[in-house]
């Protein structure tokens, strides 16, 4: 099993610049990407996260799978970036990452 590799930590990396924070944005429609989009950008500027780029470079050891898409939320008072990745068996899951720490808070499956 791989971990995020480094391809695609340089690819969020540049998508992270590209988008200002914000990168590989699930389809849920533009208006919900925007306000992630420019939650995240609030949150940064006033120091109550760390980049996305950092993030991956912290968690990439310790999860397994490719890398498809990440939201940025505001859950129970606390900043995450939720990571959607592909395992190598094939599934799918969510993964919580404290936006702050990078401490990993779950790990569910998406059916």
């Amino acid at each position: 099993m791989a971990a995020l590799d480094r391809r695609t930590l340089l690819v969020a990396l540049a998508l992270t610049f590209a988008g200002g924070g914000r990168a590989l944005a699930d389809d849920d429609g533009e208006d919900g990407d925007r306000e992630d989009h420019d939650l995240a950008r609030r949150a940064l500027e006033k120091g109550d996260v760390r980049p996305l780029a950092e993030i991956l470079a912290k968690v990439s050891g310790k999860i397994d799978g490719d890398l498809v898409g990440v939201e940025f939320d505001r859950i129970n008072g606390r900043y995450v970036y939720e990571l959607k990745v592909i395992t190598p068996s094939g599934r799918l899951r969510e993964i919580g990452v404290d936006a702050q720490t990078a401490e990993i808070l779950g790990d569910e499956a998406e059916d």
